[in-house]
């Protein structure tokens, strides 16, 4: 019998050898060639293959049906791709200075909203502002498991659903027979990994295990599912991973938009096991080489439903003027980097707030106890202690690892009532801090006054605030209470954040920024020129500076469009993100400037804390090397995106279902955008907003005057601009679309007197 001959031994092939010989094919190469050509036979199939998975995750090469080739010779450009809810679609290149692409629905070629894909440009620019291209493959799903809705239900055979997601346009088929299960039977019990596996918190359907008989599953129920494969050109094949509840309950709402947006729910067991094991309070040992401030009555100050207390303060006069002591929660003596903890908090990149739950960043027994600044408990923490003068001017600070002991727990509501509204039943609960905090508030309100003359920019745009009966039901949406209370403790944080700043920058430590650039200069130029239409400004400022947009912010206070204005300003102002090089805070008007304050819920405050402690010689203390924080910061910022569009959709959804029984009454409105196919209007009696399609105008032809910002009628010159107050009726609400409908009962005036 001959000898077996053996293949070139695959483990000397490297990825750059795939490389060389796509650069010298005139023409993209399959799998079986690319192996050939490596002198590799058929036994070495799948270690061709896990090459070449390799270099497509490194965005190295793309696939073209069947054959692999190099993107710079295919004209080709991966991103993500994004839908609109128009049905527009754009892919978002992975290379920041390219223009997004413009993607026809029948160039899709089965990607979804969010899936990382490999595009071909097809040469033109048919939308007149970006190219147009045609979507080769999916490089990576953007959602592995999502919510689904049944919309027919059929007993105990196969239920078709649609994605809660809008952006996500096509049917899901499920059958409930093979439903992930821990027996054979449908309807059986899911496993707490299957709750893993799908993002999703299982204490929405109750416990660790829930048993559901899916023959009663009806329309409207909500399914968390995992897609499988395409069945018809808009219509997939789904697995069944959860049973979540009705449509209308709002931890089923929230369970939705928390699996929509990628929150994480569940903690892995590591980090888990990591928390378990700390202790329940400090050690004595923890004390040493610490300055012992616990005799100094520091207080916190957070709303009522509070549970994690990361800052506390406390404000004394001095000859000179005033000292402010802000003493923040030391998450870093506790959580070690690269530990699991640490890991699995860098990844979440902070907390995720919705109306009924929170998702933390670290574990309940870090966040909500040995880390949080309970009264009359001690606690490690990291102090700023800055001097003022009496003009609230900051003179010098010093930092330093402390053990405090806070003396009580505030909410701002009683700061409010006792120190701003002199009520004396307050301060008689509260008398042993009201001399701090009548200090405290002086300091506060120079220092506001300081920030104000140097042209920081403070947005008056009221918070939503939701607010639930006994049952959990949303009995109305107003706008959140603020006051100087609020407004106290957010001058002392921006102050510690400056001073930490300018004290790692003066020793040249590397140091996460919170940096936030200037206007972007078209929108600003578009914003001026609504402004100029409405009677409000003129010309765009030379140069804009802070002080030149608040004066802006200040003709337009007391007037309708006073919210307006400020909600135009900020669309006209790029994001705020992290950044490993100093920039400035625009919106603060400040030169210098991080996050320091909240190491609880924000991963880039522990990084500062960990190269504050380095600043002020800790041997024992790690922290980030400065070629990982241009990284870590654009991961942060996208963490923090998250989070927003998280809480944009909650308040959406739950919106909308608050605006069911509500179908047919009239509201007062204020026009806030306009679009070629209609505008929005943001309704006076509660925080909503809803849509007016011009295909509803039925009295005129209609036509959208982009440069005025006006929508005018061509018969009657009846005009609808921005600003305009209107009487609006509610004709229907939409959760599959997440869209209010409306009409218009009264409105619109003679566009004559705005030419």
């Amino acid at each position: 019998m001959g000898k077996k001959k053996h293949s070139k031994n695959p483990g000397v092939i490297k990825p750059y050898e795939v490389l060389k010989i796509l650069r010298s094919s005139a023409k993209p190469l399959s799998g079986g060639e690319i192996q050939k050509r490596l002198g590799l036979t058929k036994r070495h199939r799948k270690f061709v293959k896990q090459l070449l998975v390799e270099l497509l995750d490194e965005g190295k090469i793309v696939k073209a049906g069947s054959a692999y080739g190099l993107l710079e010779k295919m004209n080709m450009i991966t991103g993500k791709l994004q839908v609109q809810r128009s049905g527009a679609a754009f892919v978002l290149p992975d290379d920041k200075g390219s223009k997004d692409i413009f993607i026809r629905p029948r160039s899709m070629n089965e990607a979804w909203h969010g899936d990382r894909v490999s595009v071909a440009l097809l040469g033109n620019s048919s939308n007149g502002k970006n190219p147009e291209g045609r979507i080769l493959s999916v490089l990576e799903r953007g959602k592995q498991v999502f919510p689904v809705r049944v919309i027919r239900p059929t007993g105990a055979t196969a239920l078709l659903c649609t994605p809660t997601d809008p952006k996500l346009d096509f049917g899901i088929v499920v059958e409930p027979s093979e439903a992930v299960q821990t027996h054979s039977v449908a309807g059986g019990k899911f496993k707490k990994s299957d709750y893993k596996k799908a993002n999703i918190d299982s204490s929405v359907s109750g416990s660790s295990e829930v048993a559901f008989d899916y023959s009663k599953v009806a329309r409207g129920d909500i399914l968390l599912v995992a897609p499988g494969d395409r069945i018809h050109p808009n219509l997939w094949k789904g697995k069944i991973l959860k049973y979540l509840g009705r449509e209308d309950d709002v931890l089923v709402q929230e369970a939705i938009v928390k699996a929509n947006n990628g929150v994480p729910t569940e903690f892995p067991e590591s980090a888990l096991e990591e928390a378990a094991a700390l202790p329940n309070r400090p050690s004595k040992e923890d004390f040493n080489s610490r300055e012992d401030m616990r005799e100094i009555p520091f207080v916190t100050i957070d709303g009522e439903t509070a549970k994690d207390f990361d800052d506390a303060i406390y404000v004394e006069t001095t000859p000179k003027g005033y000292r402010l002591r802000v003493a923040i929660a030391d998450v870093s003596h506790y959580v070690a980097m690269n530990s699991p903890m640490d890991r699995e908090a860098g990844k979440r990149g902070n907390s995720y707030y919705f109306p009924k739950s929170v998702e933390p960043m670290f574990p309940e027994a870090l966040s909500n106890g040995l880390c949080s600044l309970n009264p009359d408990v001690e606690r490690l923490a990291m102090n700023a202690t800055i001097e003022f003068n009496k003009a609230g001017k900051p003179l010098s600070s010093k930092f330093a690892s402390v053990v405090i002991r806070s003396h009580a727990r505030l909410t701002y509501n009683q700061v409010y009532k006792a120190i701003i509204q002199g009520d004396e039943e307050e301060r008689a609960k509260i008398q042993d801090v009201v001399p701090m905090l009548e200090i405290a508030e002086k300091l506060a309100r120079q220092i506001n006054a300081r920030r104000q003359d140097r042209g920081s920019l403070n947005f008056d745009l009221p918070e939503p605030e939701i607010i639930f009966n006994l049952q959990g039901e949303t009995t109305d949406i107003c706008p959140r209470t603020r006051n100087f209370a609020h407004q106290m403790i957010e001058e002392f944080m921006i102050a510690a954040n400056e001073a930490v700043a300018e004290f790692l920058t003066e020793r040249e430590m590397p140091c996460l920024y919170r940096v936030h650039p200037g206007p972007d200069s078209m929108k600003l130029t578009n914003f001026f020129k609504i402004l100029k239409k409405m009677g409000i400004a003129g010309e765009v400022p030379e140069p804009v500076t802070p002080q030149s947009l608040q004066q802006v912010l200040n003709s337009a206070e007391g007037a309708d469009q006073e919210f307006l204005v400020n909600r135009m300003l900020i669309r006209s102002m790029k994001q705020a993100k992290y950044e490993p090089g100093n920039e400035g805070h625009f919106g603060l008007a400040s030169e210098c400037y991080c996050h320091f304050t909240s190491p609880i819920r924000r991963y880039a405050d522990l990084t500062v804390h960990r190269a504050l402690k380095v600043a002020l010689g800790d041997e024992h203390q790690a922290m980030h090397a400065e070629k990982h924080l241009v990284g870590l910061g654009a991961h942060l910022s996208g963490r923090e995106r998250v989070a927003m569009e998280a809480e944009r959709e909650i308040l959406k959804r739950l919106t909308i279902i608050f605006l069911k029984d509500k179908v047919g009454e009239q509201f007062t409105g204020i026009i806030s955008s306009m679009a070629e196919f209609g505008f929005w209007v943001e309704l006076q009696e509660v925080m909503a907003e809803g849509m007016i399609r011009l295909a509803n105008l039925s009295d005129d032809y209609y036509t959208f005057w982009a440069d005025r910002q006006m929508i005018v009628g061509e018969r009657s010159g009846k005009a609808f601009r921005l600003g305009q107050k209107i009487v609006v009726k509610l004709d229907s609400v939409s959760l599959d679309m997440l869209e209010a409908n409306l009409s218009v009962v009264k409105g619109g005036e003679d566009f004559k007197k705005y030419v």
